[in-house]
Order: structure tokens, then C-alpha cells, then sequence
């Protein structure tokens, strides 16, 4: 099974545990942590991927750095370390922030971009994504230097690349193909 299907599957199964637990405000809260502290922590990311270490010495590390999170979050991070699969946790983390905003009647906006985003810009893309899915959504902002300029912006299944990275490379492929 591919990790994206695993997330989702993890994620779904952890909203429903959460919903049948009363916890799941709780869970969102720990799960928006993880995503926040693996996205700053590149030695955190290359250490849940790692093959190296054993599960039992990452599952310690994860504890210590999310203590205090909820027991279903304690069981979710044990299951994926018995599971071999504690390198998804961050994107099980992400999908379940996903399903649980999509319940609440809310969506969840990715907005990746060269540069924070200033308040005011925040709102003009709030507006843009209400119009564009009828739903109130928040917005997730990260920083990529890497795009140039311009933005990303992903909205559940939809994609929209205006980043200036991306038509440089459609410009150099459209050079390329007409020679």
C-alpha cells in the first residue's frame, strides 16, 4: 500500500477513535503540534525515516517531545511504530486535520509561497478559496524559497501552481519541445 492510502486510512480511523472518545479537539491540537514541529525539525523528519534506529528508541523520542498529547495520540504513534510505518506520521497528521475541518464544515487551504504571507493577503486568499469552494477554510502557510515567487495553493483535491518556478519550467518545456 502506497504512504499517501496508509495516511488517509490512519487518519480516518484516528478521527473516528477521537470522535468516539470525545477527544477530538484534543487530537487536532496535538496533531497541528506535530505537523508545526516535524515541518521546523529536518533531523526529526530524517529520524522517523530512518531504517537505523529501532522503533522502540523512536517511539521514546516521540514521547518525550509530545508529552502531554492525548491517549489517542500515544496509541496512534505506538501503533505506527509496531507497524514499521512511523516515517507517515506527519502526513497522517496533515490528513486528519483535513477530515476533521471537512466535518466541521471547514477546509483546510495549503498555501505555500516564497515568503510569509502578510494579513492582508491572507484574507484576499480566504475570500478567493470561499468563492471558489462555498466552504469557510483556514489557511496552512509554508515558506519554500525554492518557488521563486508566487504561490501554491492546494485546497483538498485541487491544485493551483502559480508559482514562478513552475512557469519557468513550463516556459523552458515549451522552448525545448519547439526545437
Amino acid at each position: 500500500m502506497n504512504e499517501a492510502r496508509a495516511a488517509v486510512r490512519y487518519a480516518k480511523a484516528i478521527l473516528d477513535l477521537g470522535v468516539e472518545n470525545k477527544a477530538i479537539d484534543q487530537v487536532e491540537k496535538d496533531f497541528r503540534k506535530i505537523v508545526a514541529t516535524i515541518a521546523d525539525s529536518p533531523e526529526l523528519e530524517e529520524m522517523l525515516g530512518s531504517p537505523v534506529l529501532k522503533g522502540e528508541v523512536k517511539k521514546k523520542a516521540l514521547s518525550e517531545i509530545f508529552s502531554g498529547s492525548s491517549s489517542v495520540t500515544e496509541g496512534l504513534i505506538s501503533t505506527l511504530v509496531d507497524n514499521k510505518r512511523i516515517s507517515i506520521l506527519k502526513d497522517v497528521a496533515e490528513k486528519f486535520i483535513i477530515l476533521n475541518e471537512a466535518r466541521k464544515g471547514q477546509g483546510v487551504a495549503f498555501v505555500t509561497t516564497a515568503v510569509p504571507l502578510s494579513t492582508d493577503l491572507e484574507k484576499k486568499i480566504l475570500g478567493k478559496v470561499v468563492e471558489l469552494t462555498g466552504n469557510e477554510s483556514t489557511i496552512e502557510n509554508k515558506v519554500d524559497e525554492s518557488i521563486i515567487g508566487g504561490f501554491i495553493l492546494r485546497v483538498g483535491d485541487l491544485q493551483y501552481d502559480a508559482s514562478i518556478a513552475n512557469k519557468l519550467s513550463n516556459l523552458k518545456r515549451e522552448f525545448t519541445n519547439s526545437l
